[in-house]
């Protein structure tokens, strides 16, 4: 079985120039993912301030925002289940992390894995049913504070040992604001995941020869994410188990800068 995903975090549906609502113009670029599953940060459950100024009275269509929230206004014909875990409340509205679905979603829950009064960050599992058996998904959005992705990341872990088994498929996907890529060698060891971009790094026979007699692996990187203009830092991830990975790519440019701060992550992935 193949399954197309995407994770993209969409700067809560305005611009990052001018906080203009982006909303329809997202809705458009998820669809054109053509993703069976696409994982989504700073999702804005309900904003009475943008809805009361941009809501269905507004002249310009590129400008509307809907009375429903987000993630329900983004599931389409393809992407008909959606969940939602709501993770920042404030007096006008409220927003999380969000998981687009053209599989059934048999089960959701969000992890509160916040760590001090200032951020508030959620974990969302959401157990996909497929025609090959369950998928779990989890969407992650980790703090600014290293300290405080640590912390996140171990709470991570213990989420995704407690509710799949070894033996059954994973996707992690999300914003983890891992700038200088601390996490990644935890989560290959702990939960077996590989990220989508190890698979489809290739070695150099020179570079792999020089390492292996200087007794060095060879370095794993993400892919960059940020700014969406030109990105260069590694923010945003897919982890797979379970999946042989077939393609990955980063969409970027000033056609997405409008959009977000972030680029989004496409992958393609075969069951294994």
């Amino acid at each position: 079985m193949k399954i197309r995903v995407a994770t993209y975090n969409i700067h809560k549906g305005v611009s990052s120039l001018r906080s203009t609502p982006r909303v329809v113009a997202l809705k458009k670029a998820i669809g054109a993912f053509e993703a069976d599953v696409v994982f989504l940060q700073e999702v804005q459950g309900r904003h009475d301030r943008y809805q009361a100024r941009y809501g269905e009275k507004v002249r310009s269509p590129h400008h509307h925002w809907p009375e429903k929230s987000q993630h329900e206004f983004f599931a389409g014909e393809v992407l008909l289940h959606s969940a939602y875990g709501m993770n920042a409340v404030y007096d006008h509205g409220h927003h999380g992390n969000a998981l687009l679905s053209s599989f059934p979603i048999e089960n959701q829950h969000n992890h509160d894995v916040s760590d001090h009064a200032y951020e508030q960050r959620g974990i969302l599992h959401c157990v996909l049913e497929t025609a090959a058996g369950k998928v779990h998904c989890y969407v992650v959005h980790l703090g600014l504070f290293e300290g405080s992705r640590r912390r996140q990341t171990d709470a991570l872990i213990s989420a995704v040992k407690d509710s799949a088994r070894d033996d059954e498929p994973v996707i992690i996907a999300g914003d983890f604001n891992d700038w200088r890529n601390t996490l990644s060698d935890c989560l290959r060891v702990k939960l077996g995941v590989v990220e989508v971009f190890d698979e489809l790094a290739k070695p150099s026979r020179i570079g792999d020869l020089v390492r292996n007699m200087a007794g060095r692996e060879r370095r794993l990187v993400p892919a960059r994410t940020f700014p969406a203009a030109l990105p260069w830092f590694r923010l945003d991830r897919i982890y797979v188990r379970g999946f042989k990975v077939e393609h990955a790519e980063v969409l970027h440019g000033p056609q997405w800068a409008k959009l977000s701060d972030h680029a989004p992550i496409l992958a393609s992935l075969q069951l294994a």
